[in-house]
């Protein structure tokens, strides 16, 4: 018993083995561990090595190296390559080569980031085509993964089209080219474009080189602007100018077209280069005019929309394509110079009669005025001389007052026949434009459709009394409302003016009267038809002054007749006798030559 206590167990001892009947020695266990070990591959950590993807789920993929045990990698770290599957050779880092579960771990995109920056300047150097993962928007286009590494693709880069949602992008696989790279700062620049211009620089070249007048192509919008539309005929681009998308007037080539729509164009023209390419559309139906109802003649009323308004007249759609032009003159009788703009506005349906008509030139005016009875054809009816009717002002002159009395029925109110009493200087003292003012018809000029009336006649003319009051030599208080010049205006009673000159305007005092100044005024001179009255307020005092000195002369004279005696009244009794008979005998001489002249 002594010496089983002294007897050290053995520590490597296979008990496994022992009791499944195995018996492996030392050397035999070493050699088959060598053995073993040799079908490994020999791996370190922190190392890159390629390995084979040997499963795979939604989650994770299972990469094996040649290792004891295989790595998980998730799967998000391959989403640049939706292709993957089971058997690709895929590049991984070795973090460990055994957790603290006995586990590989393994990563694949510190294994492309390790090997990404060789990988991204030799792609560069090769003009090699990759494949990466847009990630993100940012400032002016997007962010790709590329072996790891964020590259930046330029909204200009993304397609030969421009691009209008760049969201649509994020989360794509797509092929790139490296373009450029900044070794300083690491920024990698790729582009998505440039591996389809090279293409479409052969298609380009193999369109224009087959370019022809009158040509039509499949082309697709590319872009819209305010003039006219881009489309893209396979690499190359054309116009078609807004006025050959359709043969109406467009406003917006957007109410022809829509981006992205094919459709066929037809070439007009090219420069020598073929770099500018004018394409057309409209030119792919017949023109309207040709469509064109061959009944339709002058005279005839047509119904159309108001496209086009000018100062001058408006442009009526009677078709598409198919235009008239109502000249301003077409739409009213009236004769004032008047706006197109007064009358009508774009959008606006309108009816009309057909003026001219050219289908060669493919013209046509339009009137609608036709459509009313021009009011001339019955003046002398409808206005008769002396009839009276309101009238609205619509000008002025120097000379008078023009006014309309209907649409197209026009007349001149002269400026001496707006008032009896008032001296108008301007008529814009009198009424004003816009302004009714009553009128009566005068006169009528048919030929040149004018009527000549009168604002004053509707009054009598009060001239008539003013004869009666404002006599030669009678007095009346006046005002003086004006200084001029050659004199003054004297506002009178009744509302009548009068002229004083400056020599009449002389007070007894020796001053001159002032402006507002309410005086005594003689009528010197009264002239019904000239309708003036001529003032003096000196007058007044002189004629006093005179009739003084009259009757002081007639009293000396009779004292002085009273002193002679009565042998004086007879002589000069007999001087104007005498002289009376000399006149009788000179004036029967005068009818006497009369008569005999007569024989």
């Amino acid at each position: 018993m002594e010496n089983l206590k002294n007897v050290a167990p053995i520590e490597d001892f296979n008990w496994d083995a022992y009791e499944n009947g195995e018996t492996v020695t030392n050397v035999s266990h070493d050699e088959l561990e060598k053995a073993y070990d040799g079908t490994l591959n020999k791996v370190n950590d922190r190392e890159v090595v390629d390995g084979t993807v040997i499963a795979m789920n939604k989650r994770e993929v299972v990469v094996n190296i040649g290792y004891k045990s295989d790595g998980i990698i998730p799967l998000n770290e391959f989403r640049y390559n939706p292709d993957l599957k089971v058997g690709d050779t895929v590049e991984v880092y070795i973090e460990n080569q055994e957790d603290k579960k006995g586990q590989l771990v393994l990563s694949h995109r510190k294994a492309r980031a390790t090997r990404s920056w060789d990988r991204v300047n030799a792609a560069l150097e090769n003009e090699e085509i990759i494949k990466g993962y847009i990630k993100c928007r940012t400032k002016g286009g997007m962010i790709v993964d590329v072996f790891g590494i964020e590259a930046f693709l330029p909204g200009s880069q993304i397609d030969v089209k421009p691009i209008r949602d760049y969201d649509v992008f994020v989360g794509k696989t797509m092929e790139f080219k490296v373009v450029k790279i900044n070794q300083e700062f690491k920024n990698v620049v790729v582009s998505h474009k440039a591996l389809i211009e090279a293409e479409l620089e052969q298609q380009k070249k193999e369109i224009i080189g087959k370019l022809e007048k009158g040509q039509v192509l499949e082309g697709t919008v590319k872009n819209i602007t305010s003039y006219g539309v881009f489309i893209d005929l396979g690499g190359v681009d054309g116009l078609i100018h807004i006025t050959d998308l359709s043969w109406g007037r467009v406003s917006d080539p957007k109410e022809v077209v829509e981006l992205d729509q094919k459709l066929n164009v037809v070439i007009l023209d090219f420069d020598d280069e073929k770099k500018r390419i004018a394409l057309g559309l409209k030119q792919l139906t017949p023109h309207p005019w040709d469509a064109l109802d061959t009944d339709l003649k002058v005279g005839d009323k047509v119904k159309g929309k108001v496209v086009v308004m000018a100062d001058y007249g408006a442009f009526i759609e009677i078709a598409a394509g198919v235009e008239g032009l109502i000249h301003v003159s077409e739409m009213s009788w009236s004769q004032h110079l008047r706006s197109a703009q007064d009358f009508m506005k774009v959008g606006d349906e309108v009816e009309a009669v057909v003026l001219t008509l050219d289908r060669e030139e493919r013209k046509m005016s339009l009137g609608i005025k036709q459509l009313k009875q021009d009011p001339w054809e019955t003046i002398e009816e409808k206005y008769p001389v002396g009839s009276k009717h309101t009238a609205k002002v619509r000008n002025f002159t120097n000379f008078g007052v023009f006014v309309e009395i209907e649409e197209g029925v026009d007349g001149l109110i002269h400026i001496s026949d707006l008032s009896w009493t008032k001296k108008v200087k301007h008529p814009s003292e009198f009424t004003q434009i816009g302004a009714d003012i009553e009128v009566q018809v005068l006169e009528i000029d048919k030929d040149n459709r004018r009527l000549s009336l009168g604002h004053k006649q509707l009054e009598e003319n009060p001239w008539d009394v003013f004869e009666t009051v404002f006599t030669v030599g009678s007095v009346h208080e006046g005002t003086i409302i004006e200084m001029l010049d050659k004199g003054a205006v004297v506002a009178l009673p009744y509302g009548v003016e009068g002229f004083a000159t400056p020599k009449h305007l002389v007070k007894e005092d020796g001053s001159q009267a002032q402006l507002d100044e309410k005086l005594e005024f003689k009528v010197i001179e009264f002239n019904k038809d000239a309708k003036r009255i001529i003032l003096s307020h000196s007058r007044i005092f002189e004629d006093v002054a005179k009739a003084e000195e009259r009757a002081e002369k007639k009293a000396a004279s009779g004292a002085k007749k009273a002193s002679s005696g009565k042998r004086e009244d007879s002589p000069m009794i007999q001087n104007q006798a005498a002289s009376t008979t000399l006149g009788d005998i000179d004036a029967l001489a005068a009818l006497k030559e009369q008569l005999e002249g007569k024989k």
